[in-house]
């Protein structure tokens, strides 16, 4: 499955690598609303929720949907500014029918809803829909939904008081050491573009985004098409692992990447992990790899321990095998399964438990 975002044609002069003040705000925002996705920034939020004063917390709380599942495409800006006020001027230029729809988008909880034709500013019935996706979210949402109907500027007022306030809390603070990071990124992802083209530099940016000579191809767990003239990419901290695009109709496409770790591991593509998901979801192939976790086991071994025949337990073995979740090593004429641990390892702590015990 992937998101592909027609850019209209090469690559050159329509790919920009910039970094974002509000972008990476909103990362923050959602590392606070979502502390169990970046186990790595647990104690910074910890410390950043313990310091707030009880207003600013509760703003944070009323409107954490604009950032804490997907974001509002008005947070994740394709023309970066140096700052976050001049970010936050350019929100405010955007038109009051674009911004509640891209609000409603995240607080109804469905990109499947298009608002605007007609508008529920405007128009009874949509209005109602709105209200009544907001509803099935829940209380806050619906609340928000109602101010942002009912008086949209009011609403963009407090947000971006909300977000000022965040900025003198524990955002500026954190900026100065992130935006050293980001501005290192940026050099190596310039000077790539530069001197070996787009393919280079995306393949820094992640293995999980392509370019297909008009196309970027992003490796998500999502089927879509969008058009531009051109996309942004925007290094991000406080965002890894998560890598966040922008593709609604009417926005310029953006993609938020997370930097590079240390070290970091290579990910799997997704149609591995389909494989590997697949190939689990039968009982008999967990029973072969249980057997397996205890050491390597022949077709013959398998079958008789499992009460199976030989060519049942080849077929299961050769759906592991393409998953990557065994190896092979032959001995004369037998040829022996082992357990590949540090690719089961990486599917999960309770599953790799449930084969070992």
């Amino acid at each position: 499955m992937t998101l592909r975002i027609d850019i209209g044609g090469p690559a050159a002069g329509r790919v920009r690598f910039a970094a974002s003040p509000l972008a990476e705000l909103t990362a923050m925002l959602h590392v606070l609303a979502e502390p169990a996705h970046h186990p790595q920034l647990a104690g910074w939020a910890a410390d950043v929720w313990a310091g707030l004063r009880p207003e600013l917390a509760e703003r944070l709380r009323e409107a954490e949907f604009l950032w804490r599942s997907s974001r509002a495409d008005f947070l994740v800006p394709a023309r970066p500014r140096p700052t976050l006020a001049a970010e936050l001027d350019d929100v405010d230029r955007i038109d009051d029918e674009t911004y509640v729809t891209a609000a409603l988008v995240t607080t109804c909880g469905s990109n499947r809803v298009h608002f605007g034709t007609p508008s529920p500013l405007v128009d009874a019935t949509a209005r109602e829909r709105a209200l009544d996706l907001a509803q099935a979210r829940g209380a806050l949402q619906e609340a928000f939904a109602e101010r942002l109907l009912a008086d949209p500027a009011a609403v963009r007022a407090r947000v971006r008081d909300t977000l000022e306030q965040c900025a003198e809390a524990f955002f500026d603070a954190a900026w100065a050491g992130v935006g050293v990071q980001l501005a290192t990124d940026l050099r190596v992802k310039n000077d790539l573009l530069k001197r070996q083209g787009i393919e280079a530099a995306l393949a820094a940016v992640s293995t999980a985004v392509t370019f297909d000579g008009t196309s970027i191809v992003v490796d998500k767990l999502q089927d879509n098409a969008t058009t531009g003239p051109g996309i942004t990419f925007l290094p991000t901290v406080f965002g890894r692992p998560h890598l966040v695009a922008v593709h609604a109709p009417g926005w310029h496409p953006v993609v938020q990447y997370p930097v590079a770790e240390p070290a970091p591991s290579e990910p799997v593509s997704l149609e591995t992990v389909t494989l590997r998901l697949d190939a689990l979801a039968h009982p008999v192939r967990l029973r072969l790899l249980r057997t397996l976790a205890r050491g390597p086991h022949t077709t013959g071994e398998l079958a008789d321990a499992w009460d199976l025949t030989p060519p049942e337990v080849s077929r299961h073995l050769a759906v592991l095998r393409r998953a990557g979740l065994l190896t092979s090593e032959r001995h004369g004429r037998y040829v022996r399964y082992t357990i590949n641990l540090p690719d089961l390892t990486t599917l999960g702590s309770d599953l790799l438990s449930a084969v070992l015990r």
